[in-house]
């Protein structure tokens, strides 16, 4: 027997709605979601003298002989500049720095209590790629790291690619390498509930925005054959027949190289051409439900898996997707089983990254930690637990300590800390963090928000 939500559909759709009013109301009762604390003891006003002037000059003077020291004597170490303009917010589209800043605040949120790392939100006013490549440049010297998030495509490949290239400090594009991170995860683990290859599966990617792309070359990168899966986009599936991204290929650079990798059978047609015959689909792209039907579903191959990650609503509901003979469904939702989140793997890779002072983050260092995170589910593992919850937030300090290692061993690191040492550090600040939000919120520096009557 398929398992049935034992609420109805419009009481989940009520569900899915109820966050954005309590956000109405707590967003501006706090007026923000973090704000600047002092990490220093103030014993007296006679202290002044040793953060601020004249005794500050001498570290000024030690950074100016050797610049490393900065992360030794200031929090670089540990801060991480949420870059947006505003332009892909959520589902929302190109709403501005402005309207986008709540999103980069709760970025800044996450960073800090999951990976305890210093997130702070930066809104460009500016959509120029260009503009925005030489701000993160020019903005290195006080920052350990940048995420940039929430930036359209395609210019927000070429700004990751760019900075990647160039910045001496580890850049991050959450919507790309975050996802896809997360996602391979998920398939590793799903892949062993059904006992399938991942050389021989065939996977269905249906949207082809920067998550699904960033997807696509992960999983490729890990052994999944391109050429037996598919992408699909709002105009169809991607092909070498697609005259429409060859006649564009200098501004689809990724899209029209996918056309050239996958779809070997030369398949035209939608989503559901795409979807038949798989073993997976991936799915990044519009709220649902009805984006993908369930007769779709029933097309795919035996014990199939279905990544149906859009928010606030999956494409497809997952009772639907299992009536349809799916074996494992995931979501991007916390109320049922098997969440894809992002917030699973930026603190953690961060914590890790930041921890060794490495360079760049590698597609090799996402591999680690999506096995860390993998691996952490342990015996665990079912159709219905694919992946941990960030309620268990052990999985950081393994996935930061997983991290860290590979940039060690890719020579991209500054220092080098063995498996345990790296992994003890990141509990530690972890729990710092955590620890210390609770305690504000025990002693009402954070209030608590009134009742509603």
């Amino acid at each position: 027997m398929t398992e049935q939500p034992t609420i109805s559909i419009e009481e989940l759709l009520a569900k899915a709605k109820k966050p954005s009013a309590d956000a109405m109301k707590l967003h501006p009762f706090y007026r923000g979601k973090v704000e600047t604390t002092l990490k220093c003891c103030v014993r007296s006003f006679q202290d002044f003298a040793i953060w601020y002037t004249p005794g500050v000059a001498a570290p000024c003077r030690a950074i100016q002989a050797d610049p490393e020291l900065v992360y030794d004597y200031t929090n670089k170490w540990n801060t991480v500049a949420v870059v947006s303009d505003g332009t892909r917010v959520l589902g929302l589209g190109d709403i501005g720095p402005k309207a986008g800043m709540p999103v980069m605040e709760g970025k800044a949120l996450l960073y800090k209590y999951l990976g305890g790392v210093d997130g702070v939100a930066v809104m460009v006013g500016t959509k120029d790629p260009d503009a925005i490549i030489n701000l993160v440049l020019n903005l290195q010297p006080g920052w350990g790291g940048v995420n940039l998030e929430d930036l359209s495509q395609p210019k927000c490949f070429r700004i990751l690619d760019t900075l990647r290239e160039k910045a001496e400090i580890p850049i991050w594009h959450d919507d790309q390498q975050g996802t896809a991170t997360v996602t391979l995860a998920g398939l590793m683990n799903a892949l062993k509930v059904v006992g399938k290859k991942k050389d021989e599966v065939r996977i269905a990617f249906v949207g082809s925005g920067a998550s699904n792309v960033a997807c696509s070359r992960l999983i490729f990168g890990w052994g999944v054959d391109p050429s037996r899966c598919f992408m699909v986009d709002s105009k169809g599936i991607l092909g070498k027949h697609r005259k429409d991204l060859e006649m564009r290929k200098a501004e689809f650079v990724d899209k029209w190289k996918l056309c050239n990798i996958t779809n070997s059978e030369g398949r035209e047609g939608g989503i559901p051409e795409a979807m038949m015959g798989a073993d997976v689909l991936v799915a990044l792209s519009q709220s649902g439900p009805g984006v993908i039907q369930s007769e779709w579903v029933s097309t795919m191959a035996k014990d199939a898996i279905v990544f149906a990650c859009a928010n606030p609503v999956p494409e497809i509901w997952p009772w639907e997707a299992k009536e349809a003979g799916a074996v494992v469904v995931a979501t991007g939702r916390s109320d049922f089983d098997n969440q894809v989140n992002n917030s699973l793997g930026f603190p953690g890779i961060f914590r890790g990254t930041l921890d060794v002072r490495a360079r760049t983050i590698t597609d090799e260092m996402c591999y680690a930690a999506a096995q860390a995170l993998a691996d952490h589910v342990g015996d665990k593992l079912t159709e219905r637990q694919i992946l941990p919850t960030m309620d268990d937030w052990e999985v950081f300090p393994r996935e930061a300590a997983a991290v860290g290692r590979k940039a060690i061993e890719q020579g991209l690191a500054r220092i080098d800390m063995s498996y345990d040492e790296l992994y003890a550090h990141a509990h530690k600040v972890i729990k710092r963090s955590r620890d210390m939000t609770h305690r504000l919120m025990e002693e009402g520096f954070i209030e608590q928000a009134p009742e509603e009557e």
